[in-house]
């Protein structure tokens, strides 16, 4: 999907890039410079995703898991100089108004050809970016050059029927604007998954309630929930049993059970339990309550 998605990004960029030469709109070529931008997106996307599916080795037991989250990172940082580079642009335009005229008509010819492109490529990564947040990059700056086609359309519409010039410094000013806010809750995810911080849905004391209705389980502490990229939950905690179950030979069925109910009720594939019998007592500098 994502290859496909970078094939007809491609494409577009082109189609724009020499509709923003022809009609001399800005709006155009800060839709073209976000399409670019969508492009290396995709292209990074591409090689996280391929390195990530790499298998763990003993220098990287998780595996290259993490590979998403660094593609995501990059991508949020392009996003961010993009809107910076447009606003200032678009600022500038607004200030010095240009003495060319802007092509309203093939504005909105090419602002339409690279809408149904962004739906497309939406469409082809909306299943994919649930899962990865590395994906989910790429998706938010289609979608945000989706609003930007659609914004460079309206721009089009008003110069063709006014003949109103600031329009197209108005629309890049609404692509930059509109691209911030997406870009820095893409930099807080990340932020949040190199922290080790607890996925956002998940509740440790949630967890520790479903583990301490186990039977057999005397009391649970130790908990550590963090995620290795988008959709991919670790999860590590110390059960303490009574003697029994240890010397009864029910721990296996035990630890199934307690890594049934983390898949089952919170979606963690990836769990370890160190089961302790009861009296047991750890260094006081190793215990996390």
């Amino acid at each position: 999907m994502l290859a496909i998605s970078l094939g007809i990004t491609s494409i577009v960029l082109v189609v724009q890039v020499v509709g923003a030469i022809l009609s001399g709109s800005l709006a155009l070529f800060a839709d073209a410079g976000h399409m670019l931008t969508d492009a290396a997106a995709l292209v990074v996307a591409l090689i996280a995703s391929t390195v990530a599916a790499r298998p763990a080795n003993e220098r990287r037991t998780y595996g290259y898991q993490r590979a998403e989250v660094f593609g995501a990172l990059a991508n949020a940082a392009i996003l961010i100089v993009l809107a910076v580079v447009v606003g200032t642009e678009g600022i500038r335009r607004l200030l010095e108004p240009a003495e060319a005229e802007v092509q309203g008509g093939l504005m909105l010819v090419v602002a339409i050809v690279g809408l149904v492109a962004n739906a497309i490529a939406m469409w082809l990564l909306s299943s994919a970016q649930k899962e990865s947040i590395n994906v989910r990059g790429a998706y938010l700056e289609v979608m945000g050059d989706m609003i930007g086609s659609l914004a460079v359309i309206i721009a089009a519409i008003i110069i063709v029927t006014t003949g109103w010039m600031p329009a197209d410094a108005i629309a890049s000013l609404a692509i930059a604007v509109f691209i911030i806010p997406r870009a820095i809750g893409l930099l807080r995810e990340v932020f949040s998954v190199l922290a080790q911080s607890v996925p956002r849905d998940t509740h440790v004391r949630e967890i520790r309630e479903h583990i301490l209705r186990t039977d057999g389980v005397l009391d649970v502490h130790d908990i550590h929930v963090w995620q290795l990229t988008r959709g991919a939950p670790v999860f590590t905690a110390h059960v303490v049993v009574g003697a029994e179950m240890l010397t009864d030979g029910r721990s296996a069925a035990l630890l199934e059970e307690l890594q049934g109910c983390l898949a089952a009720h919170f979606d963690v594939e990836h769990s370890t339990f160190q089961l302790e019998p009861a009296g047991f007592t750890e260094p006081e500098h190793a215990r996390h309550d």
